[in-house]
């Protein structure tokens, strides 16, 4: 099981569209159905003209097949003593500030997401400030401190940063959240400010080829509407078990009963083709078996939050791999989960429940993570589950109607009868630069592109 205890999704006031009624005695069509509001907006920085479009200084833009910023000069020096090794090191910056997103959906919580190569010697820090409804603003929130390396000889520790708050929101690891979902407050725009850091004088540089947010409101909800089976579809991932790991290399996390997530990035990366390579692989003791998440697990691993569920670290570490993307987003249903998967796109979801909640699952966990890799014709879900005592036993069917639920909800009851959270949709999406059109349009019907 993953050690994220799933953080409290906010509550919001998710208004249907009035549709005004015809007055009496008119004649003419029916009027349309009122349609539920917005609960997600996604938001990315990925191409030639997005990445000019911000304030730079120090970074340019880097044309070709994958646009993105790098670092032209230094703007500037700062000291940065890592709070994980105790090491106090200077380095240069160039920084990139967005321009202001004005969210569609007046918003509970932010998510932020980037995908970057960072060499060694080099690394990444992503903040967000948002702009309430009253017109007042947040600070500049770290939403992570991300390196792909760890050579402690030149490399910061990978990390996401406590104790922000200015008394109306609150970063929790990786998720910005409101402190009261049921007042009136929302975050309704947000700019991201990028700083790409190295070594004084050195000619290296990190290069962000992605930036984003996903801001939302997903209602309080313990149950949502049951939904009706599509495509009946099955994608051929890969399949590996955390629990064989159990025990190894526990300075990550404890070792693979928590590696739920980067357990589950790992099959992504392979169905689309992305595997470590032998020298990438070398540190593992040769005696285990799928020592590419042993990989997957120090990569990911946050050392502030110390584990390895950090949910934008996840992405980061597969966009790592060439021509990789990689986002946290939520969906809104499983219709359009459905869809994704109907393209050849998997995802991996994040939900929480109860054993008895879950047919067939045999565990309860307050945060897991799993790989949805297709629907059964009576709309069941085939999921690869990593909380399974063996690869080929990893392939699980769940009940739709009970899947469904524990994933979409955002409350919930545990084992002591408290009422807890739920992610409310939350998932990675991993997905290759080329996209077919059909999967280039699933993606953007999600608000990914």
């Amino acid at each position: 099981m993953s050690r994220r205890t799933v953080l409290a999704t906010a509550a919001a006031v998710a208004a249907i569209a009035a549709t005004a009624s015809p007055a009496l005695g008119a004649t003419g069509p029916a009027a349309r159905p009122p349609r539920a509001a917005r609960l997600v907006d996604n938001h990315f920085w990925t191409s030639y003209e997005d990445w000019r479009t911000g304030t730079a200084e120090g970074t340019a833009v880097v044309a070709g097949s994958r646009p993105g910023l790098r670092i032209a000069k230094a703007a500037g020096r700062t000291d940065y003593t890592d709070p994980h090794t105790g090491t106090t090191a200077t380095w240069e910056y160039a920084r990139w500030t967005s321009p202001t997103h004005r969210s569609t959906v007046p918003a509970t919580e932010a998510i932020a997401s980037w995908n970057a190569r960072t060499p060694a010697g080099t690394w990444l820090q992503v903040e967000l400030r948002g702009t309430y409804s009253d017109k007042t603003e947040t600070p500049w929130y770290v939403m992570g401190r991300w390196t792909a390396g760890d050579d402690i000889a030149v490399d910061i520790r990978r990390t996401s940063v406590d104790d922000q708050t200015d008394g109306k929101s609150t970063v929790w690891t990786d998720t910005l959240s409101l402190d009261d979902t049921t007042a009136a407050l929302r975050i309704v725009s947000y700019r991201l400010r990028l700083t790409l850091y190295r070594k004084p004088g050195d000619t290296a540089t990190p290069t962000v080829w992605r930036l984003g947010a996903m801001a939302s409101a997903v209602p309080d909800r313990f149950t949502v509407p049951a939904s009706t089976p599509g495509l009946a579809k099955e994608l051929k991932v890969p399949r590996y078990s955390q629990e064989i790991h159990a025990g190894q290399y526990p300075e990550y996390d404890n070792g693979g009963e928590a590696w739920c997530s980067p357990t589950s990035s790992q099959m992504i990366i392979e169905y689309w083709g992305r595997k470590p390579t032998p020298e990438d692989l070398a540190w593992v003791d040769p005696t285990y078996a799928d020592p590419q998440v042993c990989h997957a697990a120090r990569f990911t691993f946050d050392y502030q939050y110390e584990g390895c569920g950090n949910w934008p670290f996840n992405a980061a570490y597969a966009a790592t791999y060439k021509d990789l993307q990689g986002v946290v987003t939520r969906l809104a249903s499983l219709t359009e989960l459905e869809s994704l998967i109907a393209a050849g796109i998997p995802a991996i979801t994040s939900q929480s429940f109860r054993k008895e909640e879950l047919t067939g699952a045999g565990y309860g966990t307050a945060g897991h993570l799993m790989t949805v890799i297709g629907f059964t014709a009576g709309g069941d879900v085939i999921a690869n589950d990593p909380a399974s005592p063996s690869d080929p036993a990893v392939r699980r069917v769940y009940k739709r109607r009970e899947w469904e639920n524990i994933w979409l909800r955002t409350k919930r009851y545990n084992a002591s009868g408290k009422v807890v959270s739920g992610t409310g949709g939350v998932c990675y999406l991993y997905f290759p630069t080329k996209l077919s059109s059909a999967q280039r349009k699933a993606l953007a019907a999600v608000g990914i592109r």
